[in-house]
Formats: C-alpha cells, sequence, structure tokens
C-alpha cells in the first residue's frame, strides 16, 4: 500500500560517526596496466632508434597498443564489477571513462598516423601508396579499418556538442558499436602486431585482458542482472503524477532488502516493454525502500523519462544497482542543508529520510521554476528535526537569486557549520557550490548529484 511518508526527528539525536574513507586500488591497477604495456613495447621494439622510419613505427605500435588497453580499461570501468563500484563509486567511474575515451580516439588516429608515414619512408612510397600497400599486406587490416571508423564515430558522438543534437536512443546504438568495433580490430592485433607474432607469451596474455574484459561484461552486466530480475521479480506496480513534468513510478517485488540500496542512490532501471527495453536509465530513489517497493521519481527529460507516465501496472522491470556515493553516510555534522531542484527532489526526499532516522537536524530548500513543480513537497512535514523551505519561481520573476551567498544566508544563518547536499541541474549546483564556499562550509563538506532538465 502506498502513503505519504511523515517524519519526527527521534528525541535524542543519534550520533553518527564520520565516514572511513578507504583507499581504493583501482587507479594504481590501471596505472600498473600502463606499465606492464610499456614493458611489453620495450622489450619487444628491435626497430626504435636505427631509423626514422623504425622510430615511427614503433611509436605507433605504442600508440596501438596503449589505446587497445585502455579501451579495456574503459568497459571494465562501466561493467559494473563490484570491486570498481566499491571503491571509486559510478559517477566517477562514468567520469574516467568519458575521459578515457578522448585518449582512445587521439591514440588510435596517432597510430594511423605513425604506421602509415612510418612505413612510407621504409618502403621509400609515398603517403598516400603506403596505404593500398598496408592493406594489402597487412593481416585483418581490413576489418581493422572499419573498427578503427566504428571507434571514430562512438568518439565524434560522444562530443559534448553531438550529444545535444543526438537523442539518447541513437547516440545508445552507435555507443554500442564500439563492441564490433573492437571485435574487428583485434584479430589484426594479434596477427599483424609485431610484439605478438614474436611472442607467444605476450600473445596469450593479450588474449587473456581482452578474455577476461570480455566475461566481466557478460558477469556483471547481463548474467547477474539477469538473476536478479529472476529472484526480485520486479513490476511496475503504479505510476502516480506528482507536479509538472515530474512523476512517480512505484515498482513492486520480494526481498528488496537485500539489494541494501540507501538514500540518494540509484539504479539504472530497464521497464521491459516496447519503446523501453532496449536501453536502461538511471533514476534515483524518492524513498527509502521496502522489503516490496521501490519508488522512482522521474523528471520529464526526454523522450525515454516522458514515456514512463503511459507505463502500465505489471510491466516487468530489470534494475542494475544500487550506485552512487550521494548518500546520509558521508555526512559529517548532525546539522545538514538539502537543497533540491527539478528531479533533484527524488533522491533529496529519499536522503532526507534516512538523515532524519539518523537524529539529524535537517533544512531542505526545494528549488522550482513555479509553484506546480514543487513535486513531494506535502512529505516534508516540518518537525523538530525538519525545516523545509520552497523557494518557486524564476530569478527574472524573483528580481534576485535565492541562492547566492546573500540569500542562501539569510535563510541558513548556520550554514558554515552544516553539511550541504545539492542535487539537481548543473548550473544549480554550481551556484549553491559557490555559494556554500563563500559562506564558510568546507569543499569536503560539499557534496552534490546532477540531474539534467
Amino acid at each position: 500500500m502506498m502513503t505519504t511518508t511523515t517524519w519526527e526527528a527521534p528525541a535524542q539525536p543519534i550520533a553518527s560517526p564520520r565516514p572511513v574513507r578507504r583507499a581504493s586500488g583501482v587507479l594504481p591497477a590501471l596505472w600498473l596496466g600502463v606499465v606492464a604495456v610499456l614493458a611489453l613495447w620495450w622489450t619487444g621494439s628491435s626497430a626504435a632508434g636505427s631509423t626514422p622510419g623504425g622510430v615511427l613505427l614503433s611509436l605507433g605500435e605504442l600508440a596501438g597498443l596503449l589505446a587497445s588497453y585502455l579501451v579495456c580499461a574503459q568497459l571494465l570501468l562501466v561493467g559494473r564489477v563490484p570491486w570498481f563500484e566499491r571503491g571509486i563509486g559510478f559517477d566517477r567511474l562514468v567520469a574516467w571513462h568519458r575521459s578515457l575515451g578522448t585518449s582512445v580516439v587521439l591514440l588510435v588516429l596517432t597510430h594511423v598516423a605513425l604506421m602509415i608515414v612510418g612505413g612510407s619512408l621504409l618502403d621509400g612510397l609515398t603517403v598516400w601508396a603506403e596505404v593500398p600497400a598496408l592493406l594489402a599486406t597487412q593481416p585483418y587490416l581490413w576489418p581493422a579499418l572499419i573498427g578503427t571508423v566504428l571507434f571514430l564515430a562512438v568518439g565524434v558522438s560522444s562530443a559534448r556538442l553531438a550529444r545535444r543534437r543526438l537523442s539518447y536512443e541513437l547516440w545508445f546504438a552507435v555507443h554500442l558499436s564500439i563492441y564490433l568495433g573492437i571485435f574487428l580490430t583485434f584479430a589484426h592485433q594479434v596477427a599483424g602486431g609485431t610484439h605478438f607474432v614474436a611472442s607467444p607469451v605476450a600473445r596469450g596474455a593479450w588474449i587473456l585482458l581482452y578474455a577476461g574484459t570480455a566475461a566481466a561484461l557478460l558477469t556483471w552486466r547481463v548474467a547477474v542482472p539477469l538473476l536478479s530480475h529472476r529472484r526480485y521479480a520486479l513490476r511496475v506496480s503504479a505510476v502516480v503524477p506528482e507536479a509538472h513534468g515530474l512523476a512517480s513510478v512505484w515498482v513492486q517485488g520480494r526481498g528488496l532488502d537485500r539489494l541494501e540500496a540507501r538514500g540518494g542512490q540509484f539504479f539504472l532501471v530497464r521497464f521491459l516493454t516496447p519503446g523501453h527495453r532496449a536501453t536502461a536509465h538511471p533514476y534515483s530513489l524518492s524513498m527509502a525502500p521496502t522489503a516490496d517497493h521501490l519508488r522512482f521519481t522521474v523528471g520529464a527529460l526526454g523522450d525515454h523519462s516522458t514515456a514512463v507516465t503511459d507505463l502500465r501496472p505489471g510491466t516487468r522491470v530489470l534494475v542494475e544497482g544500487p550506485f552512487g556515493r550521494f548518500t546520509a553516510d558521508r555526512a559529517t555534522s548532525d546539522r545538514v542543508l538539502l537543497v533540491a531542484g527539478g528531479a533533484g527532489i527524488g533522491p533529496v526526499r529519499a536522503l532526507a529520510e534516512e538523515l532524519l532516522a539518523q537524529g539529524r537536524r535537517l533544512v531542505v530548500v526545494h528549488r522550482a521554476r513555479d509553484a506546480s513543480g514543487l513535486a513531494l513537497a506535502e512529505e516534508f512535514t516540518p518537525s523538530a528535526g525538519l525545516a523545509y523551505v520552497p523557494l518557486p519561481g524564476r530569478r527574472a520573476q524573483l528580481g534576485y537569486d535565492p541562492l547566492d551567498p546573500e540569500h542562501l544566508g539569510r535563510l541558513v544563518p548556520d550554514l558554515a557549520t552544516r553539511d550541504v547536499f545539492v542535487c539537481g541541474p548543473p548550473a544549480m549546483a554550481d551556484a549553491v557550490a559557490r555559494s556554500a564556499r563563500a559562506l564558510g562550509v568546507p569543499r569536503s563538506a560539499i557534496h552534490r548529484e546532477e540531474i539534467d532538465s
């Protein structure tokens, strides 16, 4: 049964220890892989230092080896590998994945250019004559050329300008072609790469790297979600409009407490119905999960999220997660400011529920374009531990910015003593972070989660 939840602060606040920051071995492991690739290249590069063409070929081989290794690292970063998730957090893993994507594209282009120019110097041909010569003599180079084009297409489609113009569904389809690109280039690497032709050990290690990456993806992105689907038997139980452009999707299942989800976290949600089945989208919890229900409050930010209002009860649901570190254990003070904007009210509402249960004293500031956008407002019942401050209206209409240091300081006079959690559009999150810093909040006490609007 779905009911509106209200909260009261416990009479005696519960002391909450500072979160333990564990050193992650993920980054050192990635760098160790880079060192191993450099060692492989160095020990197998007989052409280096002999002739200009040989030097360029050797450097081109290095660029290709690094690009190939970093592609595997990219896939593992977003492969839902638990060790990576626990050590880094999904948001940072995605950021690293994107950064590595730029490096991979540049390395691939460098590899192609150096192999052509270096080969032309060694063969005594023009650059344009060297290209057909390479295609005629190098094993599996034609498939590798097609794979390289796919790599570049994925890189271009992931650029910020392209992402703004492409629908998520089209971008995702292009992104998936990276797997075909990897398959098409792999045979050329092991059959034509000098380091692998001359060394069965190096070839075996490289095959093991790719096989291990494939096994991790199949395990954590395919097998585990499917097993979880059978285990939890998730289905849509209701879709409830909350405000203009916002709706809550209630999902029913069994044994959901075993997910160990926290307020402020999100899942990758795939609704198994036409129009939704092909893609999974990140949706945050908007209430603490129970043993048989999850609730996601979704903003109409695109075709997929807008269409959730058409979901029918009984629609099967596949989830991956939970992900994210926008959680109560990051708070180090018993006083907390929560700022929400747009669809960010969902995770803020769930986070507030958990923080209040810990006995913390909260101020919730809720920004919206107008009063009709104040979703879930009725669930923030004022109490001894909770003050709810709605701030509807555009800045042009208000005549001021309610989140600038002056006005935010008036709303929350003791802000410097509080942890600040902000969830909403990037511009709003930036504004709150700047104001909090100006008002004396340490950088370590500002926690943010961005949701486009």
